[in-house]
């Protein structure tokens, strides 16, 4: 069986594989079994002559040959809708734009830039997720997203290992800050000190972003009053007197009543950095028409405009 015979279901599997991280997850966005998903990609594998997929016990990475053929399949399945569409009669899709977007670019960074490009160039259409930088690269990789919006924290190591490597533009770099109440003795002074985080109590993110909300090399074990994944949530529990979370500082303005957002002096900074990641290839024009408003609009929050 050669490579050329594969089937266009397969092909389709295999990037949705490659985007979700597993079988599972694959097979639920698809409506499969997950049997059918691996009969899929064992076909593939099959005509590919090489494995594909790197079984793990937290899921699934491309081989050298997978990243070969996920490069080509992009391409393929991407071409076949097009000419499904215009063979159906229907409009083709120009002009529109795919974008990710970890979960606190949506508090300002990405409403300005959209409302900047509706102003600009109506013409273009971004459809936009939500997600986890692993989640957001993994799509990249598999052609689902244009473009992608990363949160980086230090040592600030690239986004994954896979080659080749993405581009990524660092967009802004702020401060890490802490959400305290309003009515906290210590939200008078406007500033906090690293000392002054020891025996709070602390609202976390949830799941794998358990760590997230408590401040970094704290000498001690946090308490953990609360885990939420969303920041809306963290913050008006932090308004509730609940405890103290990390927010990143571009937050502050959109912070609802009862919260203030303050920097934090004494030992070393807590720096984190917007990035904007695409595979390495020049952007079609609407992709970079995106791209500019988004580091327009980091721009922006970084000076208060």
């Amino acid at each position: 069986m050669a490579f050329s015979d594969a089937s266009l279901t397969a092909l389709r599997v295999f990037r949705e594989v490659a985007e979700r991280g597993t079988l599972t997850a694959a097979a639920a966005a698809l409506g499969y079994t997950q049997s059918a998903v691996s009969r899929q990609i064992a076909a593939l594998e099959r005509a590919a002559g090489t494995p594909l997929l790197e079984r793990r016990h937290d899921g699934v990475r491309l081989t050298a040959a997978g990243q070969i053929v996920l490069r080509r399949v992009t391409g393929v399945v991407d071409q076949l809708d097009a000419t499904a569409r215009e063979l159906a009669g229907l409009p083709a899709e120009r002009a529109t734009v795919r974008l990710g977007w970890f979960p606190t670019a949506g508090a300002e960074l990405l409403p300005r830039a959209l409302a900047a490009l509706r102003r600009t160039d109506p013409a273009i259409t971004v459809l936009s997720r939500e997600g986890g930088t692993p989640a957001l690269v993994r799509a990249l990789r598999a052609g689902t997203l244009d473009v992608a919006l990363l949160a980086s924290a230090p040592p600030f190591r690239p986004p994954d290992t896979e080659t080749p490597a993405l581009t990524v533009h660092t967009l802004a770099e702020r401060s890490l800050r802490v959400a305290v109440p309003a009515d906290d003795p210590l939200a008078r002074r406007g500033y906090l000190d690293v000392a002054d985080l020891r025996g709070r109590r602390w609202i976390a993110g949830s799941g794998d972003d358990r760590v997230l909300g408590v401040w970094p090399g704290l000498d001690e074990r946090p308490e953990i009053a609360h885990t939420a994944r969303d920041w809306l949530a963290k913050l008006h529990l932090v308004a509730a007197g609940c405890g103290i979370t990390t927010v990143p500082g571009a937050l502050g303005s959109v912070a609802p009543p009862g919260v203030r957002v303050l920097p934090v002096r004494g030992g070393p900074g807590e720096q984190r950095r917007v990035l904007l990641a695409h595979l390495p290839r020049p952007l079609p024009d609407p992709v970079a028409r995106v791209a500019a408003a988004l580091r327009a609009a980091a721009l922006e929050t970084d000076t208060g405009e």
